[in-house]
């Protein structure tokens, strides 16, 4: 019996916007002179792990991204997640 991957198959430009928002984290732990071992400490984790976030790995939880985000002073960042809104707010006016 073969077994079913639907939920493991990550979409193409998922996949890309995970490895987009990894390769932004480690340019901002590198603009900050921080190994990732730094990171890692600070944001309780191991330095796998954050190899991992920056290879936007989609295995790893979204509280980790968020503590390592922290660890880089852009926890604000976070609120940014669906913020802009167009086609739910076009949606919303339509029923208006």
């Amino acid at each position: 019996m073969s077994r079913k991957t639907f939920g493991k198959v990550m979409p193409r430009a998922l996949s890309h916007n995970l490895a987009l928002m990894g390769e932004q984290i480690m340019l901002a732990r590198k603009r900050r002179h921080l190994s990732m071992q730094d990171i890692a400490d600070r944001a309780t984790v191991t330095r796998l792990t954050v190899s991992k976030v920056e290879k936007g790995d989609p295995s790893v939880s979204m509280g980790i991204y968020a503590r390592i985000l922290y660890a880089l002073n852009l926890e604000g960042d976070i609120c940014l997640i669906a913020a802009n809104d167009p086609l739910g707010r076009g949606l919303q006016d339509a029923e208006l």
